[in-house]
């Protein structure tokens, strides 16, 4: 169990907008609604993603036939054939799907991702685009989940490609997963939530000394290992409460704490509410997997 893993096992196309357009000079698309993540590959043709306001976020880039742009929500960005000092270029086909990431876990990765990012095709993932192209010109049964799932695959390997760019600036954590002793403790936490986790048995698994570890961990990932643990285990109980109908004490036990009364304290004092309360005031999506909170 990888903890980057986690973040990409909760972000899932379910009838996702998804849009295949073709668009004749001059066009531009704005993103500026409410969507978690924005994924946007041209087919044909080229274009340009920028700020919508000049002077925020940077200067435009490219998108050719191949890449893949992401655009962490709500914005806004642009994406048009031409930089504002360019004249107009020529026709484009753009594929376009969009994600509401909902669930507590998977919101940990808009907080890896920055704002915008364009991947370059490659050859991992240059196979889907014409399957994809043919499937949505197309009406077969099942063409929704099959979008989806071909969705899911082209973000995923956006993703991982990006994670391996010596310019990404991922969290602390996740930069740890490299490291000889951090790794295993960060993998045997995501694998293992329920245990009774202790200094001692996590330098175990680190096969250092708990003061080692203790300033290992604090060093590459920011904060303590246990700190770290009740913030991962609060958030998978975050999604247990809003996508599950488990009784709070049946999540407690799910995130490794044996007293119900421990689990409600640590969860208020991350959440800002009791689980009960946190339960009432979120909604689950239809399928109950995760949830959107309405405190969030």
């Amino acid at each position: 169990m990888d903890p980057f893993d986690d973040l990409l096992r909760g972000v899932r196309a379910d009838g996702a907008g998804f849009s295949r357009t073709e668009l004749s000079p001059p066009w531009a698309l704005r993103f500026t609604d409410a969507a978690s993540l924005t994924l946007c590959v041209p087919l044909r043709g080229e274009g340009w993603i920028s700020p919508e306001r000049p002077g925020e976020g940077g200067e435009p880039r490219p998108v050719r036939v191949g890449d893949t742009a992401i655009v962490r929500g709500p914005g806004p960005y642009v994406l048009s054939d031409r930089p504002s000092s360019a004249g107009p270029a020529g026709r484009a086909v753009l594929l376009v799907g969009t994600y509401q990431v909902r669930s507590e876990v998977s919101r940990r990765l808009l907080g890896v991702l920055p704002p915008v990012l364009v991947m370059p095709g490659n050859d991992g993932c240059a196979s889907l685009l014409d399957f994809l192209d043919a499937q949505v010109a197309a009406c077969p049964p099942g063409q929704q989940v099959v979008l989806d799932r071909l969705l899911d695959w082209l973000l995923v390997c956006a993703l991982r490609e990006w994670s391996e760019q010596p310019e990404a600036v991922p969290p602390g954590w996740f930069r740890a997963l490299g490291d000889e002793a951090i790794g295993p403790v960060l993998r045997a936490m995501h694998a293992a939530p329920d245990r009774q986790w202790t200094l001692a048995a996590l330098a175990g698994e680190a096969g250092v000394s708990r003061t080692t570890l203790a300033g290992r961990f604090a060093k590459l990932v920011g904060k303590p290992p246990l700190t770290y643990l009740t913030d991962w285990r609060m958030a998978l109980a975050a999604d247990l409460l809003t996508g599950s109908t488990a009784t709070v004490a049946a999540v407690a036990r799910q995130v490794g704490y044996a007293d119900a009364f421990g689990f409600s304290a640590a969860f208020k004092r991350i959440h800002g509410v009791s689980p009960s309360e946190y339960r009432r005031t979120c909604r689950t999506d239809p399928d109950g997997v995760g949830g959107e909170c309405s405190q969030a």
